[in-house]
């Protein structure tokens, strides 16, 4: 009867134990962990069944914070928020300064939004420029001019300083030149948007389903003052991914080193993103200023024309010869995912 006893009031307090435990713990995706293991402070960190790596996973729709950045557009460019199962709160697609007036904005080459700015050649973009514009990194720099197509969206920085954001954050495709005064060497660095109407699950309606993974890229020329190419985009630019989605199978993730690899998830397009996952990573300090140390950062992933798909866009064909330039062709860049990865950082030092 005595080890009876003690048997139950072993019982009974693993019991207790175990109620408490569960009951200090909240669990934002309970249906996705496996196990849970309770902190010093009494909240818990889950663990997923088929993912290892350093990113923080968010599952199904954002929360919207901005209806519309650009209503003009053909899609609606959205912003939202959403917690990850550690706690933490991230914005989709990302942090961005379309609504800082202090960020300056890129001038047109390819714009339907404003009159007179669909130009047709790359001679009427550069005669069409406004020298207020002129951003002066270093005073009595060379000027630079700097010819960029990217989908969707981009901030750009030289050696820290804001020098031109894209005034399109997602559809119709646009094309822009920046201008400033720099001494080379220089460093670029650029944010990279590929947007989604599905907040949080990376995807956008598409060909009869409403969530389909759309795709980025980026290309960019740099000439000096005398007109004379000074750096292209290639894969002796780094960059690295901070926004993977979506993912319907986190068993598909991978890391190597500093890559964050998703080449093996599906891109299959779907009616349902309710369980479609994102994941995350924090973007570092002042990884836009001179002198950054991007050393461990991938080499970007160089991409064809074709793969990106501009052959039938304006915004491109329309300046290829600075794009296509047979003794400088700029290539298309991005991370090792050019459908999945919609939030890239870039970085290059320009000679």
């Amino acid at each position: 009867m005595k080890k009876q006893l003690l048997l139950l009031c072993s019982i009974f307090g693993i019991l207790v134990i175990t109620s408490c435990k569960q009951k200090g713990c909240t669990d934002p995706l309970a249906e996705n962990y496996s196990s849970e293991a309770e902190k010093d402070d009494g909240s818990c960190t889950f663990l997923h069944d088929n993912y290892s790596g350093t990113g923080s996973i968010t599952q199904g729709p954002a929360t919207t914070t901005i209806n519309n950045l650009f209503s003009q557009g053909t899609r609606v460019a959205g912003v939202g928020t959403i917690t990850s199962s550690d706690g933490l709160s991230w914005t989709v697609p990302a942090e961005n300064s379309f609504q800082d007036n202090s960020f300056p904005w890129a001038s047109d080459m390819h714009n339907i939004y404003v009159a007179g700015h669909d130009y047709a050649d790359v001679a009427s973009a550069e005669a069409g420029l406004n020298s207020a514009d002129i951003v002066e990194i270093d005073a009595g720099g060379e000027l630079i001019t700097a010819y960029i197509w990217s989908d969707n969206y981009f901030e750009m920085y030289v050696n820290g300083i804001p020098v031109g954001k894209d005034p399109v954050p997602f559809t119709d495709f646009n094309s822009c030149i920046v201008q400033f005064r720099a001494n080379p060497p220089f460093d670029v660095a650029m944010m990279l948007v590929d947007w989604e109407e599905n907040l949080g699950q990376g995807s956008e309606s598409h060909s009869g389903f409403s969530h389909h993974a759309g795709d980025g890229g980026m290309v960019a020329v740099f000439k000096n003052s005398m007109g004379t190419v000074i750096g292209v985009t290639d894969n002796s630019w780094k960059a690295q991914t901070y926004y993977t989605a979506p993912v319907t199978d986190l068993s598909c993730l991978s890391e190597s080193g500093s890559l964050r690899l998703s080449d093996n998830c599906s891109t299959a397009d779907s009616n349902d993103g309710s369980s479609h996952y994102g994941v995350h990573w924090s973007i570092p300090q002042n990884w836009q200023n001179e002198g950054y140390d991007d050393s461990s950062w991938p080499s970007a992933t160089t991409y064809s024309n074709t793969e990106i798909g501009v052959s039938n866009k304006p915004s491109y064909t329309n300046f290829t010869d600075v794009f296509d330039d047979a003794g400088n062709d700029a290539q298309f860049i991005w991370s090792t995912n050019v459908v999945l990865d919609n939030l890239v950082l870039v970085r290059k030092t320009i000679q």
